[in-house]
């Protein structure tokens, strides 16, 4: 990797370890391995959001032409958002693509994402689905996000409604996730998502 990449990642890394804000806002980040190539970042998810009191963990991936070119950050936590893929992880954010600047920095990133969970784009959307269900049926959507956020990022808030259709599913014999996407993709309509789970 190239010097200027590294000492770059290596301040920047300090920097978010260090910093006051960074802890009152509840961002971390640590070294996956010891050539500052590859990170692993966390970001709580934030108040008065389905999100809430969840930790999500991502992966981010130091290019050799940082900081002229920007990270590559995905979901490992899975998540129910507009502009992040419930499948992948991908994220749709602009100061991931072509709205990068060299001045940005990880912490930039890690806030940036966590107002992205407070402050959706449906019309941007990275998960099409998940969009049209945020805007058509905004109480569903956020039941749902609240629902993953409880099941993937230890949220502390449940959805008993939702575990239980999942629960029957999974009686039925069905993969738990598989249920879980079937249903939250069909406004869990528990006859609808099994047509889609057999289908």
């Amino acid at each position: 990797m190239a010097n200027i990449a590294v000492a770059r990642i290596k301040r920047e890394f300090k920097e978010v370890v260090k910093s006051e804000e960074v802890a009152k806002c509840h961002i971390k980040v640590e070294l996956v391995d010891d050539s500052f190539t590859s990170l692993r970042g966390e970001i709580l998810g934030p108040p008065d959001t389905p999100y809430e009191g969840g930790t999500f963990i991502l992966d981010i991936r130091i290019p050799e032409t940082y900081p002229f070119n920007p990270p590559k950050v995905q979901f490992l936590t899975k998540i129910w958002h507009p502009n992040i893929s419930s499948v992948t992880g991908a994220i749709c954010l602009d100061i991931l693509k072509d709205q990068w600047a060299a001045a940005m920095t990880l912490r930039t990133v890690l806030l940036s994402l966590q107002a992205l969970l407070a402050a959706p784009e449906p019309d941007d959307p990275q998960d099409a689905v998940v969009a049209r269900q945020y805007k058509e049926t905004s109480d569903i959507f956020s039941q749902t996000a609240r629902h993953w956020a409880s099941n993937y990022a230890s949220a502390p808030h449940r959805e008993p409604v939702m575990d239980d259709k999942v629960a029957q599913l999974k009686n039925m014999g069905f993969d738990e996730h598989k249920a879980r996407v079937a249903l939250s993709t069909h406004n869990w309509d528990i006859e609808q998502a099994m047509e889609n789970i057999l289908s």
